[in-house]
């Protein structure tokens, strides 16, 4: 019994913190700032409805990765023959997308901290998160620091927030009755926080936490929520920080945005804080996404498996390579969550699928009212990626 609770604190709350803190990374600090910025309270039923997609999402994907005990490529190609290969494309291409702009993010954070260049910072947060899979027991060590730097980063934004003394009425009452819904930040945040690799993070390290054991319903779920949790409470505090300065009339800086407004709210203090809350948010979803990436590609070839952890080092090299010759982090980071919204609606269609075939899980039953809100959110998903493409 103190075998299985200990592997619940850690194996399970590791795979918590990855998933919340591969969801708050550099793209969703930019693309809050930048959404509050342009839509001011009414951004908070944004929010509301990406916290709520998430739910659906991940209880889904961690219940069905859970019960049939198979990463998502396997589970994949067990409902469609070659959809596993057609899913770890687009995730791990996502991924790198999205990687690049971690990457971006950490070189920013860093710069903002130090003052040394973005790019320089970038490769000094590369090396870190190589060394961090260069350890022999990398998956705990993974767990050990995303759980350090997600209390941290929550810590620092719920202090920005009360310091910033946003209008708490008008949050309330626009996050259910918004005067403007803009369907294409909403795409853009879900693709952010729950899009492609981000949907898997948790639940993948879950299963390898695992190594096997039997897990109850009722810890997957536990385990889940808590995730949904902890990005909840991030994307509240941020949102509510960045709304208590813009609804001042203060407009941020193009160039570095959330930097501009947290001077703004805390002075020279408030930009190094922002340094801090910025690199570990980028850090954690390097390792998340470069972890996740790797994870898709193992159901590839066995060497992959064996060259585990070299894999994940080239990954982080390409990324941070990329944006070295790229320039400009910022379009990167907000381009980074439109392109991932497009894999979430397929993986979701393959999850409720496999969750559907009573014959390969004859003694589970998978709750219905998961089965009708997944459904949904996969056809607002589409919708909502044809309204995008249509309006470019």
């Amino acid at each position: 019994m103190a075998k299985q609770q200990q592997w619940m604190s850690n194996g399970m709350m590791g795979a918590a913190f990855l998933m919340a803190t591969s969801a708050i990374g550099p793209g969703f600090i930019t693309q809050t700032t930048v959404f509050t910025s342009q839509q001011l309270s009414n951004f908070g039923f944004v929010i509301l409805v990406s916290i709520l997609i998430d739910i659906v999402v991940q209880l889904n994907i961690w219940k069905a990765i859970a019960t049939t005990g198979l990463k998502a490529p396997a589970l994949a190609n067990r409902v469609v023959p070659g959809a596993g290969v057609l899913l770890t494309l687009m995730v791990v291409a996502g991924g790198m997308v999205f990687n690049i702009g971690n990457v971006a993010g950490s070189g920013l954070g860093l710069q903002t901290m130090f003052g040394i260049s973005a790019t320089t910072g970038a490769i000094i947060s590369g090396a870190i998160a190589i060394a961090l899979f260069l350890l022999k027991e990398f998956g705990k060590a993974m767990d050990t620091f995303a759980k350090w730097l997600g209390i941290l980063m929550i810590v620092m934004v719920l202090t920005v927030a009360f310091a910033t003394q946003p209008p708490v009425g008008d949050m309330l009452q626009h996050v259910v009755l918004p005067t403007h819904i803009n369907s294409l930040s909403i795409l853009t945040l879900v693709g952010g926080t729950v899009g492609g690799y981000i949907s898997f993070a948790g639940a993948h390290r879950m299963l390898e936490a695992q190594q096997g054991k039997p897990m109850a319903e009722k810890e997957v779920t536990k385990g889940a929520v808590t995730g949904i949790i902890l990005s909840g409470i991030m994307r509240i505090g941020l949102y509510a920080a960045v709304l208590g300065v813009v609804v001042t009339g203060f407009v941020p800086d193009a160039g570095n945005p959330v930097a501009s407004v947290f001077q703004q709210a805390l002075g020279d203090n408030g930009r190094r804080i922002f340094g801090l809350i910025l690199w570990s948010a980028a850090i954690t979803s390097v390792v998340g996404a470069s972890y996740t990436s790797v994870s898709f590609l193992e159901s590839w070839h066995p060497a992959i498996v064996k060259h585990r952890q070299w894999m994940i080092v080239a990954f982080i090299i390409v990324a941070t390579a990329v944006f070295a010759g790229f320039g400009n982090p910022v379009k990167i980071l907000v381009l980074a969550g439109a392109v991932n919204a497009f894999v979430l609606p397929l993986a979701l269609i393959l999850v409720l699928l496999a969750m559907s075939y009573r014959k390969w899980l004859p003694n589970y039953r998978h709750p219905l009212w998961l089965s009708i809100s997944g459904w949904v959110i996969t056809a607002l998903l589409l919708y909502m990626a044809w309204r995008a493409i249509a309006a470019l």
